[in-house]
């Protein structure tokens, strides 16, 4: 992974080129600025690992500026610099958020050393929380986007709203059930139940006894009375993932129930009441789906009140790198293991990927990469096949690069064809060969015009 990214903020210009001329010999990376609000604005662009403050600015005083970087970039550690007689205020400084504060004129060595005791205490904060959100069973956001960042803006203020329904639309593996809960926890409902449900998983009569319980005898099996999710997410959350695979007649009940918020078991005589947030996730175009008749006009407007649009993987490649390093220590937590790491390169070569599986695509490669070389650097010829292989860049002027583009198509096209006669023709077996899924190989085949 790339060495952390500090950010100088002084006013002192030949102090700031010599601090980063010092630090950058060790692997960091620097950014600069010389007043107050320059710095502001360019921590919020670049997201720095820490931030190194001088106190006296000349349109802001250091205070001010660590109050903003405390309100807008939660979390960065920040370093004050102080001069001998701005002690006091330095100890301010402390108590109002700063992590430490060194005084000028400094010993470089003492400054690095500070930095680097900073960072590992930040890296050691970080593993602790999320080993402890890891034991709560809690799931957060993870992004830094300007698509995450509008996303969590719009979901803190639907979640703490009154609406009663809301839409998740995306992707397959985007995220979907982790957005529901991050909702439910910053929901007014927080302290209630989050019950989930794959509505895709169940037969009808199954998912509709989950959903709504059933009486003892109402159906072959029910030796007892079954408490249904809705009755378990009173005064909670009710999550309903893949919300568009729900039989046509289990949509008419669930219309009813988000109506008046009253309910039947199967089998029962006696209406039941029950107050949930209903939060329905879909990767379908419901809209269409109403239209074909395959989905319920009234239940779809219903549900539709409040949709929250997730982003796609490659609509937020910036969020790449903080997802690496999260599910690297996330896997190697669940194997006992150092977490891998990887090369600056490969890091780049990820974010240039297409990642049709999302963020659960993602996931699997750390998985997969934690089981194979726990604790090594990744090298791009570790990666899936399919994960080396570049998509040509569109035709250009220059010749070239076209030709470029050509040879590498070649390239793949060879290996495919070859992997497909060792394989018999048989295509699944082709793409465990290339360690691809078939629906992949199937994408490759019809980019190449290779027929099948």
């Amino acid at each position: 992974m790339d060495k952390a990214l500090i950010l100088i903020i002084d006013d002192e210009q030949r102090l700031v080129r010599s601090l980063q001329l010092a630090l950058e010999t060790d692997g960091y990376r620097i950014a600069a600025a010389h007043t107050g609000n320059e710095g502001i604005e360019t921590a919020l662009d670049c997201q720095p690992d820490l931030v190194l403050l001088d106190l006296r600015l000349p349109d802001l005083s250091g205070l001010e500026v660590l109050k903003q970087l405390q309100l807008q970039l939660a979390g960065c550690p920040v370093v004050m610099f102080s001069a001998h007689g701005d002690i006091k205020v330095a100890i301010e400084a402390v108590k109002s958020g700063a992590l430490d504060f060194i005084t000028k004129p400094f010993d470089i060595h003492e400054l690095k050393s500070l930095i680097a005791r900073t960072l590992e205490r930040c890296r050691l904060d970080k593993e602790v929380r999320f080993f402890r959100e890891r034991q709560l069973g809690e799931v957060r956001l993870i992004g830094r986007s300007e698509a995450m960042r509008r996303l969590h803006e719009d979901l803190t203020r639907i979640a703490r709203s009154g609406a009663k329904t809301l839409l998740l639309q995306g992707a397959s593996g985007t995220g979907k059930t982790a957005v529901a809960r991050e909702i439910h926890q910053l929901s007014k409902v927080a302290s209630g139940p989050f019950v989930e449900v794959n509505c895709a998983a169940l037969p009808e009569h199954l998912l509709e006894a989950e959903l709504f319980g059933a009486e003892k005898g109402a159906y072959t099996g029910a030796h007892q009375r079954r408490s249904g999710l809705v009755e378990l997410a009173n005064g909670g959350t009710l999550f309903l993932d893949e919300i568009g695979e729900m039989p046509l007649a289990l949509q008419a009940k669930l219309l009813s129930f988000l109506e008046d918020h009253s309910y039947r078991p199967i089998g029962s005589s006696r209406v039941y009441q029950a107050e949930a947030r209903i939060v329905a996730a879909t990767n379908r175009e419901l809209g269409q789906a109403a239209e074909e008749g395959s989905f319920r006009a009234d239940l779809y407007y219903r549900l539709n009140v409040m949709p929250i649009r997730v982003p796609a993987l490659v609509e937020r490649r910036d969020d790449i790198p903080l997802l690496i390093e999260h599910f690297s220590l996330k896997m190697a937590a669940s194997e006992g293991c150092s977490p891998v790491l990887f090369e600056p390169e490969v890091v780049e070569h990820l974010k240039g990927y297409v990642w049709p599986g999302n963020i659960r695509e993602l996931k699997n490669l750390l998985e997969r990469l934690t089981v194979l070389y726990p604790g090594e650097v990744v090298t791009l010829h570790m990666l899936p096949p399919e994960m080396q292989l570049i998509d040509a860049p569109e035709p250009s002027a220059d010749a070239s690069d076209a030709s470029i583009s050509d040879r590498l198509a070649e390239t793949e096209r060879d290996i495919i064809i070859r992997t497909l006669e060792q394989a018999g023709g048989r295509k699944g077996v082709a793409a465990v060969k290339l360690g691809i899924s078939r629906h992949a190989l199937k994408r490759r085949l019809q980019k190449l015009g290779i027929t099948e």
